[in-house]
């Protein structure tokens, strides 16, 4: 459980090299006010002392070490891990982060970097970034915690004219008050009191065939299950750090249906027998946190029929990539660097705090409340080609109409862009799709009526993951959008294993020069495939060797021609 420090109130010493201004000490004491600090708060200290500063002193960083009875090492290893941290002496210029991943670099990424260089530069801070969960509202700037959609140098003046610097609560969405008038909470209220009991809802679940949204596609009411048969306590973490590329379908329920979710997440606290849930949220969703601070103040005040909720805590990302991975996610909650840990155990057996946990994609909490609201009908009914169920697409790139889809699960890449997306932008053809984000592979345009579904692509190379379809047209590179996607991983690799580490650095290098040296990079592929440590270093390779599988008239004619001595040496291989 988590580890409660003793304020250190004993006057200021050196510690391992570093004194303690006294000054300071005590300026932060007030600022964190927590009685007693404790040890896995380390992430939302460091953003606190960010947030009033707009940087990470050395000073602050010896102090914040002193208080908490940790060397300042241990504390400055977590905050140079994560991206959003800002370790320097002087407060940096007001920072304006330009997303460059796979759907913003087809809207102009790069241009807009040097646009707004050209306009800005004297007084912004310009920084390319990976994706910000806006892929929709491609290309995306974010003016210090305020995102801007469709950017151009037009918006972000007017965004500076205006002071507009600090994310707003979302337009519209369903307050505390609003879900409890359409019987919000019932569903819990009925499990508290008896009506309904907790195996008739893991049964439900299970009989629906509802499997986990965040990627692994893990059944819901057999991972309840499983979580409530290991020994108490037990901990529910509710993973709301989608970064994949082209993936934002968490932040659209968020943004509208808040309470749904935490819903789910109760009942499944409830169900689990969880005393203590933990929502991690990404750190650009800065809106969703300032909702959810305020809808769980309200939902506290005043908690349904007056039950007795276990305690919910806000957690905040700080701009990992990594950490979407459940263990690596367990880590950053602890205060730790976010680095996936080796399995076995699992984390439903040693998760949080070293307790079982339940770890459960939002948007799979979301879809609890519902089917436990309105049956299972609704869900298994629908689905296309023998599969069954509704699934919740994020479409981006070449489409007219790019957003959060809700489709029969095994609709293809097709249908929803004809049926959903509106078609293809004007001038364009489809050329492929990414079924997954920049990590689920690539297809071509000739497998865009495959069933989008769990396990339906494996046959190609691909998989569906977050459900994240990225569409590109036959105006773009696929060789330069295989590279953005390898670039985002190399960015993004935690550095704990040498697989990943290095082969997303030399993979990028290869594929950087005008021809590809395609066997060293197949040869890479499988290393990276065969020994990293978790899902980015396994499936960081997809990209690149989809694109060499699927997109033989990208290459040249020698490159052709290697292509086809190794397509020849593996069916050897394989007899």
């Amino acid at each position: 459980m988590p580890e409660l420090i003793a304020s250190n109130r004993s006057s200021s010493r050196p510690r391992r090299g570093h004194r303690v201004d006294p000054v300071v000490r005590e300026q932060l004491e007030t600022l964190l006010d927590d009685s007693p600090l404790r040890r896995d708060r380390l992430l939302e200290y460091l953003h606190r002392i960010q947030d009033q500063h707009g940087h990470l002193p050395l000073s602050q960083l010896v102090a914040l070490a002193d208080l908490l009875q940790l060397a300042p090492a241990e504390v400055h290893e977590v905050a140079s891990f994560y991206h959003h941290f800002e370790l320097s002496e002087q407060t940096p210029a007001l920072t304006l982060r330009v997303c460059e991943s796979l759907s913003c670099h087809m809207a102009g990424a790069d241009e807009l970097v040097d646009a707004l260089t050209a306009a800005f530069g004297d007084r912004l801070r310009i920084q390319p970034a990976p994706c910000v969960g806006r892929c929709a509202e491609a290309p995306v700037a974010v003016l210090g915690r305020h995102p801007v959609g469709n950017a151009d140098v037009t918006a972000i003046q007017r965004a500076l004219d205006a002071n507009d610097r600090e994310a707003n609560l979302p337009e519209e969405y369903e307050d505390y008050l609003a879900f409890r008038s359409d019987n919000g909470y019932k569903l819990l209220s009925e499990l508290a009191s008896g009506a309904r009991s907790a195996d008739s809802v893991i049964a439900q679940l299970e009989d629906s065939g509802l499997r986990g949204l965040g990627g692994a596609g893990f059944p819901v009411g057999r991972k309840w299950l499983l979580v409530r048969q290991q020994p108490g306590p037990r901990l529910l973490a509710v993973n709301l750090d989608e970064g994949e590329p082209g993936t934002f379908k968490d932040r659209y329920y968020l943004e509208r249906h808040p309470h749904r979710l935490l819903e789910g997440a109760l009942i499944a606290a409830t169900v689990v027998g969880c005393e203590r849930i933990y929502l991690y949220l990404r750190d650009e969703y800065a809106g969703c946190r300032m909702l959810l601070e305020q809808e769980l103040a309200a939902l506290r005040a005043s908690p349904p029929a007056d039950l007795q909720l276990p305690e919910i805590e806000l957690r905040r990302g700080a701009g990992a990539y990594i950490c979407g991975e459940e263990s690596a996610m367990l880590e950053s909650i602890e205060g730790k660097r976010g680095m996936p840990r080796q399995r076995p155990p699992f984390v439903a057996e040693v998760g949080l705090f070293g307790r079982p946990t339940l770890v459960q994609n939002g948007e799979s909490l979301y879809w609890v409340s519902e089917l436990l609201r309105r049956g299972n009908d609704f869900f298994t009914r629908e689905g296309r080609r023998g599969r069954h169920g509704l699934r919740s697409f994020s479409v981006s790139g070449r489409v007219r109409q790019p957003g959060v889809y809700l489709a029969p699960a095994g609709v293809s890449a097709r249908e929803l862009i004809d049926e959903y997306a509106g078609g293809m932008l004007p001038g364009h053809e489809l050329q492929g799709y990414f079924p997954g984000g920049a990590s689920g592979g690539i297809l071509p345009a000739n497998l865009a009526d495959q069933p989008l579904d769990f396990d339906t692509l494996q046959p190609h190379g691909c998989f569906i993951g977050s459900a994240a379809v990225i569409v590109f047209s036959q105006q773009d590179s696929v060789r330069e959008l295989a590279l953005s996607a390898l670039r985002f991983f190399a960015h993004e690799s935690c550095g704990q294993c040498t697989p990943c580490r290095v082969g997303c650095a030399r993979a990028v290098a290869l594929m950087e020069q005008p021809a590809w040296d395609l066997e060293n990079l197949q040869r890479l592929s499988r290393v990276m495939q065969d020994a990293s440590i978790c899902g980015l270093g396994q499936a960081a390779p997809n990209p690149l060797l989809c694109a060499m599988r699927y997109f033989p008239e990208a290459f040249s004619t020698v490159e052709r021609t290697a292509l086809a001595a190794l397509d020849a040496s593996e069916q050897e291989g394989a007899l």
